[in-house]
């Protein structure tokens, strides 16, 4: 299971070949995440994680979202979702994607607070269907270097609607479940994900 790096390690389900290069997509798309807390919306840009963004859409159409849980809450950090069921069983995943954080963070997107980022193991090129949202500017997390220590999350988005619901779901109580901290009491789960309109 994929983890964030902030003194944690994530373990995941990793594939050997990276995906392809992405057919090319609107600049800015919105998806609506529909949860059992609330919806919120995510504007992702393209044009800054082109990789990143067209791989977030290929598990939204393919409807491996829905039914997913945020299984990793730390207040005042953020919220990861988008793996493991309501059991803890982890969905089978694409192959991981290139780290795009050289080029995002150089067009200014960072881990604020609000921001959408893909979560992963300690390997930089790790990521595959997994995210967070940061619920705190969190600029530990940005690139500084192309080191698998500097490299940094990529961020390729922003809450546009529904920040309030992040928050909420930033402070459900948490516990231990089948080994993993941080794990909600009762599971925030993730009805549906779908594509809106191109900004």
């Amino acid at each position: 299971m994929k983890v964030l790096v902030r003194c944690c390690t994530l373990c995941a389900l990793a594939l050997p070949l990276f995906a392809q290069l992405p057919t090319p997509v609107p600049v800015k798309l919105r998806v609506r995440l529909s949860t059992n807390y609330g919806v919120m919306v995510l504007e992702l840009n393209a044009s800054a994680a082109p990789r990143t963004v067209e791989n977030f859409l290929n598990y939204v159409r393919k409807g491996h979202y829905t039914g997913t849980i945020f299984h990793r809450v730390i207040p005042g950090f953020m919220i990861q979702g988008g793996g493991l069921t309501e059991d803890m069983s982890e969905k089978a995943t694409l192959a991981p994607i290139k780290n795009e954080t050289p080029q995002s963070f150089k067009v200014g997107l960072k881990n604020a607070k609000g921001t959408v980022a893909m979560a992963r193991t300690g390997d930089p090129d790790s990521a595959t269907a997994q995210f967070f949202i940061n619920t705190a500017d969190n600029s530990s997390l940005d690139f500084k270097n192309t080191s698998a220590e500097g490299i940094g999350y990529c961020a390729f988005g922003r809450i546009v609607e529904g920040m309030e619901i992040a928050m909420k779901i930033e402070q459900v109580k948490t516990g231990w479940k089948k080994g993993q901290a941080n794990v909600p009491e009762y599971p925030v789960t993730i009805k549906s994900a779908e594509v809106l309109d191109a900004q």
